[in-house]
């Protein structure tokens, strides 16, 4: 079994996950002036990713500028690894790829305090890919307990480029949000991966202080 395996029910039952559905997860944080530059990147390419309809496509036209954006927002502070093995703890299925993670060091050469997972969905089946998103950001979390880097909450994002879905992982409970936002609102997408980020960042700190 890898993340890409796991259905709600399997979450649940082996590793005592509730999830909850609510309105509004992230609709506090304000979105953010976005750069020329990732203004011009979707206007060319966006359309490429999305009529194309492949995930490497999606992930490269429109995924990563948009990932990138949110880089240069935070002044480069922060790590996005693509394509990264993950293998946390395979006898429980917490191994395989991550499409994204974004961790809050500058390092790219290895996984350091991970705190948002991006699953694209494959298929474009958004469900399934939330139950994915999950599974990493369970083994997000035990990575980090190892590390004594334990933050809390987790972000995760299921996105198919053109429609994004944000969950947030607290212990346990797994927050789903039932709204979705659009590349068109691309402001707000990037506002919200910031503000998390940068909570994120004063979480780790505030820890390093105590």
């Amino acid at each position: 079994m890898a993340y890409g395996d796991f259905t709600m029910d399997q979450l649940s039952e082996q590793f005592g996950l509730e999830v909850q559905p609510v309105r509004h997860l992230v609709a506090g944080h304000p979105p953010v002036a976005v750069s020329a530059w990732l203004q011009e990147s979707l206007r060319r390419l966006a359309s490429l990713g999305i009529q194309t309809n492949t995930e490497k496509a999606r992930s490269e036209f429109v995924v990563a500028p948009v990932l990138g954006e949110v880089r240069g927002q935070l002044d480069d502070q922060i790590s996005i690894l693509s394509g990264v093995d993950f293998n946390v703890d395979p006898g429980r299925g917490l191994r395989g790829k991550c499409d994204f993670l974004l961790g809050l060091t500058t390092t790219q050469f290895v996984v350091r305090a991970p705190m948002i997972a991006v699953v694209e969905a494959k298929n474009e089946n958004v469900p399934r890919g939330v139950a994915q998103c999950l599974a990493e950001l369970i083994a997000v979390q035990e990575f980090n307990r190892a590390a004594a880097t334990p933050l809390d909450p987790l972000l995760g994002v299921v996105t198919t480029g053109s429609n994004w879905k944000f969950l947030r992982l607290e212990g346990r409970t797994a927050l789903v949000d039932e709204d979705e936002y659009y590349l068109v609102q691309v402001d707000r997408v990037v506002g919200i991966f910031v503000a998390e980020l940068r909570a994120g960042q004063a979480q780790l700190a505030a820890a390093a202080r105590s």
